[in-house]
Order: structure tokens, then C-alpha cells, then sequence
């Protein structure tokens, strides 16, 4: 069995200030809490040889200034996937993590104004964000038997950024 949490909401707030509280247990409930209740709702159905696959971002590990409380949660993220991977290896289960960045997903035009969504993912040496397309393959190879040695391990397809994981 194969779970992959993929569930994300973002805003663009200059200052920490401009974060309500609303927002900000808006954006750890739909970005971190979800996969944590999504995984204990699955445990009985992920039996030896299962994988879960948690999405993070480029942004957990770079940060980013307009997505404060965005990055924390993805920051998060790879924290659970660390620790329910050692919680989990006895049971045969694999837990990894996808950190993508930049994807040209409905999140960017929802999120940034219309300069931003113009020079979005231009930054990195690709010079242009991925289509999410592009970032399926690490999902399917972390899901797939080739990569039964790994777990705990986080895979970054974000066009070249260089980023400490």
C-alpha cells in the first residue's frame, strides 16, 4: 500500500504581523496536521512493505520571507517523516519525503501577484518552475520496489536549487 499526503495552502503576508492567528492554524491544519491524522487514519491498512510518501518543499529548507508560516509547516514536515520513519522501520514500513520547488501548481497564481507569477521560478538554474509532471517521478520511484532501501530520506526535485536537507 502506497500513501502519499499532498494537501497544501499558502499566503502571502510581507510581515509577521500580518499573520492572523486564523491564518496561521489555517495553513499548520491543512499543511502538517492533515498528514498526521491521514497517516494514524491509515495505519491499519499500511502493512509490511507499504511506503508513505509526505510532500514538503524547496521552502523548508531554504525558507521563504512571504511564506512564513508556508515554510514552517513544510519544516515540519520533514520532521514527522524523520520520526515516523525510526517509529516505523520495525514494521517494514518506509516513510519518505518529497521536497519540490518550484511547481507551477494553481497554489502560485492564487497566491502572488501578477509580477511574481511572471518571474516565478526564473531565480533557479533551470530558469523556470517544473510542471508538476516533471516532479511525479520522485513520488513513483519512492513508491516503487527500487527504492526499498531508502526511508527517512527526503528527494529534491527543484531545478538545481541547493538547498541542506
Amino acid at each position: 500500500n502506497i500513501l502519499v499526503n499532498n494537501a497544501a495552502v499558502q499566503y502571502v503576508q510581507e510581515n509577521i504581523e500580518d499573520i492572523s492567528a486564523e491564518q496561521l492554524e489555517k495553513t499548520f491544519r491543512t499543511n502538517i496536521f492533515s498528514q498526521f491524522y491521514l497517516v494514524k487514519a491509515s495505519m491499519p491498512h499500511l502493512k509490511e512493505g507499504s511506503t508513505i510518501i509526505n510532500t514538503a518543499s524547496v521552502t523548508a529548507f531554504k525558507g521563504n520571507p512571504l511564506l512564513m508560516d508556508y515554510s514552517s509547516t513544510k519544516a515540519a514536515i520533514i520532521g514527522f517523516t524523520r520520526s515516523l520513519s525510526q517509529a516505523l522501520v520495525d514494521k517494514g514500513i518506509r516513510v519518505n519525503a518529497v521536497a519540490p520547488g518550484p511547481v507551477w501548481t494553481p497554489l502560485i497564481p492564487a497566491s502572488f501577484d501578477e509580477k511574481q507569477v511572471a518571474e516565478f521560478g526564473q531565480d533557479k538554474p533551470v530558469g523556470r518552475p517544473a510542471q508538476p509532471v516533471e516532479i511525479a517521478g520522485s513520488y513513483v520511484f519512492l513508491a516503487s520496489d527500487e527504492s526499498n532501501f531508502i526511508t527517512g530520506q527526503t528527494i529534491h526535485p527543484n531545478g538545481g536549487a541547493v538547498v541542506n536537507s
